[in-house]
């Protein structure tokens, strides 16, 4: 017998005797029915174990009943190759399958299920898969061993994450956090103190847009999200930043990367993650610009970013570019800035609703299940010519607009026409790229804010009407 327990392998050539060659078939009979009694002992604990008899004649018997069991000998592997083979997740293995008494393969649903989400919990599945598979669905222990928490029951959770997310929290760890393999050096009890200081003022002073999260095993370590203010083209994006707390802090700022995806959407920041502040000292500055060790703080800091850098016109953030504020040819680069911040803002979202940052998956779902019919009917709004960052009407306000219109239409001279207001001004000399971008940009986000259960069913009809449209003009 070799290594794994089988028997060797027999030349089966014309000098060899037709006893010889049954015995050969008797003993792998019987080496095959002893691996599969071990496998179905183990398997059921209740089962009562079965004798097996020692004679060869019994043996050729079990040899012809177990026929459709046994695997051809081609296909039987020695211990050092088996050892060698990757895992396939899409394969159960043989020890874990259940018989009944008879000896018959007994089907367990949800143990298979379970077996599944195991295999696929090392996997990088798209933000939604695991809502529309049922086997890679939570279960609701409460309600059962074999009972899936349906899409409603999802959308609550997701709902009642997001509402008791916190402003400021301590976390355990930062395992993808861009500092994570970078130590921060010997430290004092002054530099963890001033830490603690700065811990508080975040807790305390946080504005309502900004979260932060902060590690109990790294204390230099912190993770930021800014939510992009109303009126500028980073309006409803969210904009990660994780900073270090150097071993000279506060003697000198802290350091900070920005998760651009690749994008630079500002020229504060660099696609490369830099973010370029005075207060950094990654740029130049004077006076209460600079960073002071006896006033200045991380908040500070994600104040300055959100205030100064995330603004209504970044274009004009560009060094030197502000002379040209009052100039039709800065308006103009201005707006076309703006264009492409934008569509840049709307990839940002894709980029972290598909690859949420540790700790704030729930945040991330949340906003744009809340936010996401803001955006898309932002989306519309600039496509239809308006500028980005303007003020997009409320729908009830359009319904009522469009109303007076037409009872203004159907009613007599004597009553007066009622005041229109004014329109307002529509972009001039638009790349005509711009709307074709957006175009994509739009159906992208409205794929994954449905997934995440956000009110898209509006959009979702006029896609449908449309498609149905243009069905009807091409027959």
């Amino acid at each position: 017998m070799d290594a794994a327990g089988y028997p060797k392998m027999q030349g089966g050539g014309a000098s060899s005797s037709s006893s010889s060659s049954a015995s050969c078939r008797a003993a792998d009979a019987a080496v095959w029915d002893a691996v599969q009694q071990q496998k179905r002992q183990r398997c059921q604990k209740n089962v009562r174990a079965r004798q097996r008899g020692s004679s060869s004649n019994d043996q050729v018997g079990l040899s012809t009943e177990n026929n459709s069991f046994q695997a051809p000998e081609p296909e039987l592997q020695n211990s050092d190759c088996v050892e060698d083979e990757e895992e396939d997740y899409y394969l159960y293995d043989e020890d874990d399958v259940c018989y009944d008494d008879d000896g018959d393969y007994e089907f367990d649903e949800t143990d298979f299920n379970q077996q599944l989400a195991d295999k696929f919990d090392g996997l990088d599945l798209p933000p939604g898969v695991e809502a529309t598979v049922p086997w890679l669905q939570k279960k609701d222990i409460a309600d059962g061993p074999s009972t899936f928490k349906s899409m409603a029951e999802l959308d609550a959770d997701i709902t009642k994450k997001y509402e008791f997310f916190k402003q400021f929290d301590v976390v355990e760890n930062f395992s993808d956090h861009h500092y994570a393999d970078k130590p921060v050096g010997k430290t004092g009890k002054d530099w963890t103190k001033r830490i603690q200081y700065d811990w508080k003022l975040l807790e305390k002073d946080l504005p309502a847009s900004i979260y932060v999260r902060v590690s109990e095993n790294r204390m230099d370590l912190l993770r930021a999200v800014i939510i992009g203010p109303q009126g500028t083209p980073y309006h409803d994006g969210l904009f990660f930043f994780d900073a270090q707390f150097t071993s000279t802090y506060p003697s000198t700022p802290p350091v900070v990367y920005y998760h651009s995806g690749g994008l630079r959407l500002n020229p504060n920041l660099y696609a490369c993650g830099k973010v370029c502040l005075s207060l950094l000292g990654t740029w130049s500055g004077s006076g209460c610009e600079k960073w002071n060790s006896a006033h200045s703080t991380m908040l500070q800091v994600l104040v300055s970013i959100q205030a100064l850098v995330l603004n209504e016109n970044p274009y004009f953030n560009e060094p030197g570019y502000e002379t040209y504020a009052n100039s039709a040819t800065g308006q103009k680069s201005a707006m076309d800035y703006n264009d492409t911040t934008f569509q840049y803002s709307c990839r940002t979202m894709l980029y972290s609703l598909r690859r949420s940052p540790q700790h704030f998956d729930a945040l991330v779902a949340g906003h744009f299940r809340h936010r996401g019919h803001a955006i898309l009917a932002a989306c519309k709004y600039y496509m239809e010519g308006h500028k980005v960052g303007s003020v997009v009407p409320n729908e009830d306000e359009e319904d009522a607009k469009q109303q007076d219109d037409t009872d203004a239409g159907g009613s007599g001279s004597s009553s007066g026409a009622k005041p229109q207001p004014e329109k307002p001004d529509l972009c001039k000399g638009r790349a005509a790229s711009f709307k074709t971008n957006m175009a994509v940009l739009f159906e992208e986000l409205l794929m994954e804010f449905n997934v995440k259960g956000a009110d898209t069913k509006k959009f979702c009809d006029e896609k449908l009407k449309k498609n149905q449209q243009a069905a009807a003009a091409a027959r």
